[in-house]
């Protein structure tokens, strides 16, 4: 068979064998609950639906839109920004919208990374956070990232220590898979690094708003000048439950900002121009809606843990994301966490997701996804226990 070389770069996609076991489960009949994959179960809010069916309506708006999105969308960015961080941004040359946060970041990467250029990301994280950098044929380097804190001395050593100095730095907070959190001072730490070392960064901030306990996160363009060297990406899939409509969008640094609006411009001519509209209405709209999502998350989040630390699984409840990171029972960890994952499918008829999928240093833990009712996740807990 012909080998590719950007495809010969990628390792196996371990959740696919998860996901094969799950299928063929349920094939044969068995009711599998799945924690796996985190894919938004509630419906997107009424009123941005209304829109989205009103605008369409309109036969102009079927027309090739525009790549970096259009200006009042660019706008309702730049306002939503102001309210919730008091970020000024520049609609025209610090604002992009994007095909959601994944499409974002992969041809970002693609625009400013070249063969050789270092680039670094935490393990575990997100996959394409690592794999956006290969694939744009970047030299990846991984920093731990077990406590936030040890990341940090882990990020300045490597720093030190790698020569040609990295040109690029993604992270993201609240972190997906390991749910962790920073505070401000933290990114301000990062910017200075950035700035001593000439480096960029990109922050992935998915997970802005699913934020439960009291804690807020923080943007790292609050930083003052962060916009020297930073993009910030934000997807409206998990605050808006609108993950099938693939909005998302990057503000920041002009000149990253530059490089992803002109690639893209090659690339796409922009998203659906009624689901922009409809996005504008959901990024001024009412924050109600987001709370209430919030909210659900945070109902199961407390039904999964306090579940699972009854039947012995000890776990810290999150203060983000829509995830829980578990660490594998002593018992079962020399299992590693595709076969403890397959383990739980076949005894315990739940799904979840392989920490090694995120990186090598995730192979000692699952990832946990707060999709099913609660009725459903207590259903999940009961078959732990059954195994465990």
């Amino acid at each position: 068979m012909e080998q590719f070389h950007r495809i010969k770069r990628l390792p196996p996609y371990v959740f696919s064998i998860v996901n094969e076991l799950k299928s063929k489960a349920r094939r044969a009949g068995e009711d599998i609950i799945d924690l796996g994959m985190g894919n938004p179960d509630q419906p997107t809010p009424k009123h941005i639906v209304d829109k989205l069916c009103e605008a369409a309506q309109n036969s102009k708006n079927h027309r090739y839109s525009a790549s970096r999105g259009i200006p009042k969308l660019r706008l309702a960015i730049c306002n939503w920004y102001k309210r919730k961080f008091g970020i000024e941004l520049d609609c025209e040359t610090e604002t992009i919208a994007t095909i959601g946060a994944k499409e974002g970041l992969s041809h970002l990467a693609l625009a400013i990374v070249g063969p050789g250029d270092v680039a670094f990301a935490p393990n575990p994280t997100y996959p394409i956070h690592t794999y956006s950098l290969i694939l744009a044929g970047g030299n990846l380097r991984t920093i731990p990232l077990i406590d936030h804190s040890d990341f940090m001395a882990n990020l300045e050593t490597a720093i030190k220590l790698t020569w040609p100095r990295p040109k690029l730095l993604l992270l993201s907070f609240p972190h997906n898979p390991t749910t962790q959190v920073v505070d401000i001072d933290f990114f301000k730490r990062v910017v200075e690094l950035a700035r001593e070392y000439n480096m960029y960064i990109i922050h992935d901030f998915a997970y802005a708003d699913i934020v439960f306990d009291g804690y807020r996160a923080p943007s790292i363009l609050q930083v003052e000048g962060a916009k020297d060297m930073c993009v910030e990406f934000y997807s409206l899939s998990k605050s808006y439950n609108m993950p099938g409509w693939r909005v998302g969008f990057a503000v920041g640094n002009p000149t990253l900002i530059g490089a992803l609006t002109r690639i893209k411009s090659y690339l796409d001519y922009g998203i659906f121009q009624p689901i922009q509209i409809a996005s504008i209405i959901a990024l001024n709209g009412p924050t109600a809606p987001v709370d209430e999502i919030v909210s659900i998350y945070k109902n199961r989040r407390d039904v999964l843990c306090r579940g699972l630390n009854r039947i012995g699984w000890h776990i810290t409840p999150p203060k983000a994301t829509m995830f829980v990171w578990a660490k594998i029972p002593e018992q079962y960890k020399q299992m590693g966490s595709v076969e403890f994952c397959k383990f739980l499918i076949k005894q315990a008829k739940t799904a979840v997701s392989p920490g090694i999928g995120f990186g090598e240093l995730g192979d000692q833990y699952v990832r946990l996804a707060l999709v099913e009712n609660e009725d459903r996740i207590n259903q999940a807990v009961r078959g732990i226990k059954r195994v465990l």
